[in-house]
């Protein structure tokens, strides 16, 4: 698939949503579990993505925009959250990251970026050049894997409930990844 911006932005503005209609007001017990050793709680997962809508994606966009192909990324510290937003409740990080997100997407229609500017690159710290269409096409993905890895951490919550229909709900038998 060619990356287009405006089907990227549909994905992107509904992902606050989609968190807001999984997590708000759940127990403690489902926000708060993970899948054990370091893998992250949806707890953990809406710190780290509140922690990208400050750090990350726009940031980088206005370094490609800005420089002349060789404007380089400051690494991005994918566990932040775990100082970022100990103190903050759940609720709390849900309506963070939904203003942070509209304030990042309306900055982002704002610079009516043309294909040009999809091509423009920057350096990112590990990966090298990458173009913006690259990075915004990781902004989705990056949004998609963690809605899944929420919901995958929350099924996860009764796999001992399901009994025997274990072996087919195959959620319920993939390994963590953060």
């Amino acid at each position: 698939m060619e990356f287009q911006l405006d089907q990227a932005v549909l994905i992107l503005e509904r992902t606050p949503a989609v968190m807001e209609q999984l997590l708000r007001n759940l127990p403690k017990d489902l926000s708060l579990q993970n899948e054990g050793g370091d893998s992250w709680s949806p707890f953990d997962v809406m710190g780290h993505l509140i922690h990208g809508e400050k750090t990350d994606w726009l940031v980088r966009t206005e370094i490609i925009l800005q420089g002349n192909g060789n404007g380089k990324f400051e690494p991005f510290d994918r566990l932040a959250q775990f100082n970022d937003s100990k103190s903050a409740s759940l609720e709390e990080l849900l309506s963070e990251f939904s203003r942070l997100r509209k304030e990042n997407l309306a900055l982002l229609k704002s610079k009516n970026i043309s294909d040009s500017d999809l091509r423009k690159s920057g350096e990112h710290p590990e990966l090298g050049t990458v173009t913006l269409a690259q990075l915004l096409a990781a902004w989705v993905v990056h949004d998609l894997g963690h809605i899944t890895q929420v919901s995958r951490v929350m099924a996860k919550q009764y796999k001992t409930a399901v009994g025997p229909w274990k072996k087919y709900l195959t959620i319920l038998n993939t390994t963590p990844r953060e």
